[in-house]
């Protein structure tokens, strides 16, 4: 009897040490599912990098592109606070509580911060298991709900404002708005010192060293400030491009139109479209305000080649800490090149030190804006093709075939449905006990493993601009103008043609369809809002 007591106590040992399938806790498997980071840039152009056309180094984005997909018919939602909405959210900007900026205008729509029924990528991937980092500039509410620790992320090194000096702690504006930055939740000083780019890199980095052993996977949001003014960069940097712009904005736009064509972003058929019409020719200029203009092309080149480094060093740390092979990356921007004329603005603290350093606030302004924006009119918060057209690329090893360029129609709502599919999460109805508005976009998985996938109706209004696509028709309105537009995009994407008199049943067919969205989103007629 004894010796089988002791059998039997043998084997209930042994058994207790063994772990059956089903009672093996999950956080001992590792997360098959994919890494994902967003980059996104600031304020940077349609033709801004090497591989959408232009002359400014940028090999490692470009190696995203070359090795992954580019998108030539991908949009954004034409400024910074609606476009940032959007992309973390998958709504339209008016939906998440963003018809405007930062300013609470008194109404759903325009409360300028994250509303409370919308969530963002971080808080249902934060939810699903994964690990969240977010680094650079926020702009999505200072409200302490729609703060980026409050929005789903573990890890955040954030700036609230618009923009910042890259070199100096401080206001750009006169009328009392301060700068703010915060990591993980707390108000920091940051090192005044420490190039801003430069800053927002390393603790990406650092964060995502700090990920090499666990388990699950990590969601990062990569939000350089670069390429937005002031203009400020290394001075290293600005050395490498003095004297490249001395041959004139008309020449590099018209370099960086055929290069387009060369790499079939653009069909040959798409026309490069008239110079701005308050922007002179370059050889009406005056000699020493050429070397002016070279010098300001070339700080805003050296911000777009320090962005493009630190991307390189973040590819580096993924593949040192062997994470690069399941991550998709993706890369755009969040409005078109710029027009502003901070030097010609009131609200705008002026310091003309030495140009490029935290003693200089300019900006590159229309002349050189109307490059970045190649092939393509008009500028950030407009909704022409220049104020609403990104670079997109994604990369994705052994998902997406190297070198594609896919000429689908896509927008910034597309990215949250994209991530939480790859995630294996189904959208909630509810979160934190909140209905939530359904999201408007749809996933670009298909657009990745080679499909065409069209967005049926896509749909813009920012600040009384406003503009909705539908296939190849889109119908656009400038404020300024008072006119509705009339383009067709498959022979005119350059949007030279206005064909309004043509086709004024197509026009009234889809400014209805707009009137329509306009009253869904709560959009509100901005002449009477201000």
């Amino acid at each position: 009897m004894n010796k089988i007591l002791g059998i039997l106590s043998l084997l209930l040992l042994v058994c207790s040490a063994v772990k059956f399938p089903e009672q093996i806790n999950s956080s001992t498997k590792t997360d098959t599912r994919p890494n994902i980071i967003i980059i996104l840039a600031d304020d940077l152009g349609f033709s801004d990098i090497g591989c959408y056309g232009s002359e400014i180094p940028t090999p490692n984005i470009d190696k995203l592109a070359f090795d992954g997909l580019r998108m030539t018919n991908f949009y954004n939602a034409g400024r910074c606070c609606p476009s940032r909405a959007s992309l973390l959210t998958g709504l339209y900007p008016h939906q998440a509580g963003f018809g405007d900026m930062l300013q609470n205008k008194g109404t759903y729509a325009y409360q300028g911060y994250l509303s409370d029924s919308c969530v963002t990528i971080a808080q249902l991937l934060k939810q699903a298991g994964y690990h969240t980092i977010t680094s650079g500039k926020w702009h999505v509410g200072t409200a302490q709900s729609a703060l980026a620790h409050n929005r789903g992320f573990g890890k955040s090194f954030c700036m609230l404002n618009n923009g910042s000096s890259y070199f100096k702690n401080g206001p750009l504006y006169n009328d009392g708005r301060t700068v703010t930055f915060m990591q993980n939740g707390q108000v920091i000083n940051r090192d005044s010192n420490y190039y801003l780019t430069q800053n927002i890199t390393d603790f990406a980095i650092e964060a995502i060293e700090a990920q090499k052993n666990n388990k699950n996977p990590f969601f990062l949001y990569l939000t350089y400030t670069a390429p937005h003014w002031p203009i400020q960069a290394l001075e290293e940097d600005i050395r490498l491009f003095r004297g490249k712009y001395l041959a004139g904005w008309d020449t590099i736009r018209e370099q960086r139109f055929k290069k387009q064509i060369k790499e079939k972003i653009l069909d040959k058929t798409v026309k490069l479209s008239s110079r701005y019409y308050k922007i002179p020719q370059w050889t009406n200029v005056t000699e020493s305000d050429r070397n002016l203009w070279d010098q300001r092309m070339a700080i805003y080149a050296a911000m777009i080649y320090r962005m493009d480094k630190g991307i390189g060093e973040i590819l580096q740390k993924l593949q040192q800490t062997g994470q690069n092979k399941n991550t998709l990356i993706i890369f755009l921007s969040d409005n078109g090149g710029s027009g502003d004329e901070v030097q010609k603005d009131n609200l705008v603290i002026q310091k003309n030190g030495t140009p490029g350093t935290g003693d200089y606030i300019d900006s590159y302004q229309k002349n050189w804006g109307n490059v970045s924006n190649t092939p393509f009119s008009l500028f950030k918060k407009n909704m022409h093709e220049g104020g609403i057209s990104t670079p997109f690329i994604a990369y994705y090893p052994g998902v997406i075939k190297p070198g594609q360029i896919n000429h689908s129609t896509g927008h910034i709502i597309n990215i949250l449905p994209t991530c939480i599919e790859l995630a294996k999460i189904k959208y909630p109805q509810t979160f934190n006990g909140k209905s939530l508005k359904q999201p408007e976009g749809k996933s670009m998985i298909n657009i990745f493993k080679g499909a065409t996938s069209e967005n049926d109706t896509l749909y813009w209004e920012h600040e009384g601009n406003k503009a909705i696509r539908v296939a190849d028709w889109k119908l656009v309105y400038e404020l300024e103008q008072n006119e509705w537009e009339l383009y067709d995009l498959n022979s005119d994407r350059s949007e030279i043609n206005n064909i309004s008199y043509k086709y004024p049943d197509k026009v009234k067919q889809l400014k209805a369809a707009h009137d329509k969205w306009c009253t869904k989103v709560g959009v509100i007629d901005w002449t009477t809002i201000k």
